[in-house]
């Protein structure tokens, strides 16, 4: 008669903790780097507060625009701002004024 000998492994008990970890690990990560993760989360903040000193500054300038617009309605028309604005289509000045030529603002 024939008997076999099993030696116990310890090996079978890790199997699942293994598999458990790695699952963990798996989702950690993406919820930590994935496209709607932490980190995601973290970068579309940014974009926000970049976008909004953008839109702020853009609606300054359309006050400003609004503002110098209402001073060339008809009735509201000065004399000051035409004759500034004719100058600067035109590009020209008398022989008595001094001109100063400011650079171009970037974008």
């Amino acid at each position: 008669m024939w008997t076999r000998q099993h030696k116990q492994r310890n090996t079978g008990r890790l199997i699942i903790p293994s598999l458990c970890v790695l699952f963990l690990a798996y989702f950690g990560f993406h919820a930590y780097h994935g496209e709607f993760g932490i980190y995601s989360k973290y970068r579309l903040e940014a974009r926000k507060v970049e976008l909004q000193a953008q839109l702020d500054a853009v609606k300054a300038r359309r006050v400003d625009f609004e503002r110098r617009v209402q001073l060339m309605h008809e009735g509201t028309l000065e004399k000051d701002m035409l004759d500034e604005q004719a100058r600067k289509a035109l590009n020209l000045s008398q022989p008595d004024e001094i001109t100063i030529m400011l650079p171009a603002p970037t974008k």
